[in-house]
């Protein structure tokens, strides 16, 4: 479904779920359902999102998207026009934009995916990222739909394979479902997070 936002921008409805999966008693059954439920809830978020949302910047020195060469960070992420800002560590406590929220759940899933179902080639330092609302959720709708195509694949017998991904040292480690697992933790981590600060601008910006 694909809609237009009250700022003219083209905007992306919800996937298709299918509800009979969660009557299937497998592992891979679990985190398909959780990956597909959550991804249901964060997508028709996501298609009401405008672009003042997901440019606001929550408070100073906001991480965002912005054009290459007005970043306020040292380092970056990304090729093309636009790049996400990069905070300085892990245990950065610098907000965060919807914007920025968006690009990385983008990277994170591009990444996984090239390297368990793809060639193994690219890091996340490959992404194109956008600002403008649109494509940016187009990114993010590509990255999720291709890693659950993935992932709907497998068989049932692959949830246990030992060193699927190589994503990371983790992940070439692990058991495969633990890795859905972590990424059904991302987007519903940082899902909360993009529909606390669409909440958070929408109360601020109510007109009397």
């Amino acid at each position: 479904m694909v809609h237009e936002t009250a700022d003219g921008e083209i905007a992306y409805g919800s996937p298709e779920f299918d509800w009979s999966i969660l009557t299937v008693p497998t592992a891979l059954a679990v985190v398909r359902g959780q990956l597909g439920f959550s991804w249901l809830e964060v997508a028709e978020r996501l298609a009401t999102l405008t672009q003042a949302e997901l440019e606001w910047e929550p408070g100073p020195d906001s991480l965002r998207v912005v054009r290459r060469r007005t970043e306020r960070t040292p380092r970056t992420l990304g090729v093309g026009d636009w790049v996400m800002e990069w905070p300085d560590g892990p245990d950065s406590s610098q907000p965060r934009t919807i914007g920025w929220l968006v690009a990385h759940l983008t990277e994170a899933f591009f990444e996984r995916w090239e390297w368990t179902f793809g060639p193994h080639e690219r890091r996340r330092d490959a992404v194109a990222f956008s600002g403008e609302v649109g494509a940016a959720v187009a990114g993010l709708r590509h990255e999720v739909d291709r890693w659950r195509a993935g992932v709907d694949a497998l068989p049932d017998e692959g949830a246990f394979t030992v060193g699927l991904s190589q994503a990371t040292e983790i992940d070439a480690q692990s058991p495969f479902v633990h890795l859905v697992a972590h990424m059904n933790r991302e987007l519903i981590h940082h899902g909360a997070e993009i529909m606390v600060l669409q909440d958070l601008y929408r109360a601020a910006n109510v007109t009397p």
